[in-house]
């Protein structure tokens, strides 16, 4: 039976069962901001639209830093070769961890009652910024939690003389987290002002910070599964935290455009966002080289297959559907709308969500002494995830086309009513594809949390002979110029949706002619989804191919008898 090597990995457990809660909450009040959005009478005066967004949005950034201090204390040990240091403190951590998480959840009525707790000049209780509703009591405790974090990676680790990329990416990573968050921290009266720092905190955590985490753990699952190269990996860590750090920087400056900032900012956050993509190309590429360096048999397919959700969906929803709208004349439409939606989605779930699902499908039976477990349970949870997440943005993203055109565009009015009827079918689909989310949540959810209380390893049952079949079709292996193929189809229709969001300034559009905006946004945003979930079934398909993990073998007695 296969055992983890350092017993304070252990303290990850924890940290990943949280997340599985909370994700679950979360997609609960996701259903539930969905179902309003249809009905939007439901629980009003009880539970308003408002704060149920605002759960749903704040359990979602909880449970992927969750997640995040999950895979960071599984790893540590491996990258540093001895135990976590400062066990005492990671318990510490976790209990902190459900204090913010209390505190989060309670708190968020009191702006449905405008109570902020306010005392010398500072919200104590509640602060009301969007994705930094906390009062600041609650952002000490996150201050100090994010601080123990950073003393027991550093001290975890090696000497820095002995550090490699992946070291440095984690280190980077964790320090940034405690230091970022300082911005979000102070109230100032100028919204204009206040607006430019909460930026700093949303921005740099997850286009900056975040980004450098993720790629970093990227980096080191794949050595693990796929036992890569150190070197060969460090090397693409390196330059991706580059080029992340390289762009985000002034990137940043594509949320500066309409909060009274100098017009500036628009041509340099214009530019800058749009080399943000770099990075993403970069890691999605790392993947596939590392993935097909030896054609050895998966052996956790579902950790590796949310691994390569993440990436994919990182490339689409942060990468395709964030250049989009990143330049002024396209963001002009889109902000605010449920265009960012659909990138929104795609790009924090897809990304940190789906690595930190990843993460723990990789550690979760490793700790429960369950390497050999059964994995189909975990691979119908990822296509439901994954089928769901691409619909629910499919949906958004039609939506807020015409939500465009006919509140911007026509400039009707949205209080009224006249905007909710054109949007009607969008609204629809929206609580369609998440329920199949949902379901999906709630297999995965189920499946982590009872790997090895209901699994016989399969090591204790005996195993039929099985002989190869040559793969065909989609099983067949996996070349990189058909990848590279499937990565231009990708930014083929990312370039149709830009060229939509475009035709919004045309006089054509502006007198009311809506053919050319919807005929691009269904074409692209169809297109592009379509070609993500083929992509993502066609590598996926050719991997499964490899081994007994895949469908591709069949029992020796069956083979002769076909023979």
């Amino acid at each position: 039976m296969i055992r983890i090597e350092y017993q304070t990995q252990r303290l990850s457990m924890r940290f990943f069962m949280l997340m599985l809660v909370l994700f679950f909450f979360q997609v609960a009040f996701g259903l539930l901001a969905a179902a309003q959005h249809i009905d939007p009478a439901l629980l009003a005066g009880q539970l308003n639209f408002n704060v149920v967004r605002a759960e749903h949005t704040n359990l979602g950034i909880l449970w992927v830093l969750s997640g995040f201090i999950g895979a960071i204390l599984f790893v540590g040990p491996l990258l540093s070769k001895r135990e976590l240091a400062a066990p005492g403190l990671i318990k510490f951590l976790f209990y902190a961890l459900l204090a913010i998480v209390v505190w989060n959840v309670a708190t968020q009525s009191l702006a449905q009652q405008g109570i902020a707790g306010w005392w010398q000049g500072q919200p104590m209780l509640h602060e009301g910024l969007e994705y930094l509703e906390a009062g600041r009591i609650v952002d000490v405790v996150i201050l100090v939690g994010f601080a123990i974090l950073c003393y027991v990676v550093l001290r975890t680790f090696p000497p820095v003389s002995e550090w490699n990329e992946i070291h440095w990416g984690l280190g980077i990573g964790v320090v940034a987290l405690t230091l970022v968050w300082i911005f979000g921290m102070f109230f100032v009266e100028r919204l204009d002002l206040q607006e430019y720092f909460r930026w700093y905190v949303v921005h740099y955590w997850v286009e900056g910070v975040w980004e450098v985490i993720h790629i970093s753990l990227v980096g080191f699952l794949l050595v693990l599964m796929f036992k890569a190269d150190v070197k060969s990996v460090g090397y693409a860590v390196f330059w991706g935290i580059s080029l992340v750090w390289l762009s985000g920087l002034i990137g940043n400056a594509h949320h500066y455009f309409w909060i009274g900032t100098p017009e500036v900012w628009q041509f340099w956050g214009s530019l800058f966002s749009a080399l943000e993509p770099l990075p993403l190309i970069f890691c999605f590429w790392h993947v596939y080289l590392d993935s097909h360096q030896d054609d050895k048999p998966v052996e956790n397919m579902p950790a590796f297959a949310f691994l390569l959700g993440s990436v994919v969906l990182e490339h689409v929803g942060a990468g395709i559907l964030g250049f989009t709208m990143t330049f002024a004349l396209t963001n002009l439409w889109s902000h605010g709308t449920w265009v960012t939606l659909s990138h929104a989605h795609l790009a924090l779930f897809g990304t940190f969500g789906m690595l930190g699902i990843a993460a723990a499908y990789y550690a979760v039976p490793l700790m429960r002494g369950k390497a050999n477990f059964d994995q189909r349970v975990g691979r119908l949870a990822f296509w439901l995830v994954f089928t769901g997440v691409l619909g629910l943005c499919f949906a958004f993203a039609i939506g807020g086309t015409v939500q465009v055109f006919v509140y911007r565009t026509l400039a009707l009015d949205w209080f009224g009513g006249d905007v909710a009827p054109a949007m009607q079918f969008a609204k629809v689909m929206v609580p369609v594809f998440g329920f199949v989310f949902a379901m999906g949540v709630c297999i995965l959810v189920y499946d982590l949390m009872t790997v090895g209380l209901r699994d016989r390893d399969s090591a204790e049952l005996p195993a039929a002979p099985v002989v190869p079949v040559a793969p065909t079709g989609w099983g067949r292996r996996l070349h990189g110029w058909e990848t590279g193929l499937w990565l231009l189809g990708m930014w083929f229709f990312g370039g149709v949706i830009t060229m939509g969001l475009l035709s919004f300034n045309l006089r054509t559009v502006a007198e009311g002619s809506m053919m050319l905006p919807y005929l691009m946004g269904g074409v692209g945003y169809t297109g592009l989804l379509l070609v993500t979930l083929g992509f993502v079934m066609r590598f996926l398909r050719s991997l499964e191919a490899r081994g007994p993990v895949g469908a591709a073998q069949v029992p020796a007695t069956v083979a002769a008898a076909t023979a």
